[in-house]
């Protein structure tokens, strides 16, 4: 039998640690706010396109811009007129987008079972290479956020253009508990 004192300590230690017992990872909202990120709250989209779809336990997401928390976008061609350190910044801020997107679709960011693939579009200029560098400011974050199960298979292309000028876009597919 436990002391009181052990008992006390055991529950002092899943507190603080915040394991998702689930999953066996730390708990994915608490380490968004201890990184300082803030999800946007979203609306119901319109028109005929769609946010998220679910396929069973897979969620394809739309491919999402790198909205800044003020609002607006980060616009431009990474090679012109922003560095690959902008560059990963805004891919940085498509994992953010796109959680949201996923959380309004789920409601619990502690249900992804893992992040399986992701395409990552970079407006750059024809002579840019580090297309990948720039997609690694999203795949860091998602690492940071999930852990292991944040690693994924990965496409890295550059592109003439994106809408409206954005420097990013970037689309994914989670598996999620059922």
């Amino acid at each position: 039998m436990l002391k009181p004192i052990s008992l006390a300590l055991l529950l002092f230690l899943a507190v603080s640690f915040q394991v998702n017992a689930q999953s066996g990872r730390p708990d994915v909202e608490k380490k968004l706010t201890e990184l300082g990120v803030t999800l946007p709250k979203l609306n119901a989209g319109k028109g005929n396109l769609m946010r998220a779809v679910r396929v069973g336990n897979l969620i394809y997401l739309s491919g999402h811009g790198p909205d800044k928390p003020g609002g607006g976008q980060i616009l431009g061609k990474v090679g012109d007129n922003l560095t690959v350190e902008q560059g990963k910044e805004a891919a940085k801020l498509c994992g953010v987008a796109l959680l949201a997107s996923l959380k309004y679709e789920i409601g619990d960011l502690n249900k992804v079972k893992r992040i399986v693939k992701v395409l990552g579009l970079v407006n750059s200029t024809p002579d840019l290479t580090q297309q990948p560098q720039v997609i690694n400011g999203f795949t860091d974050f998602m690492v940071e956020v999930f852990g292991e199960s944040g690693k994924h298979a990965r496409s890295a292309i550059g592109v003439a253009s994106l809408p409206s000028g954005i420097a990013v876009e970037i689309e994914m597919i989670v598996e999620v508990q059922p």
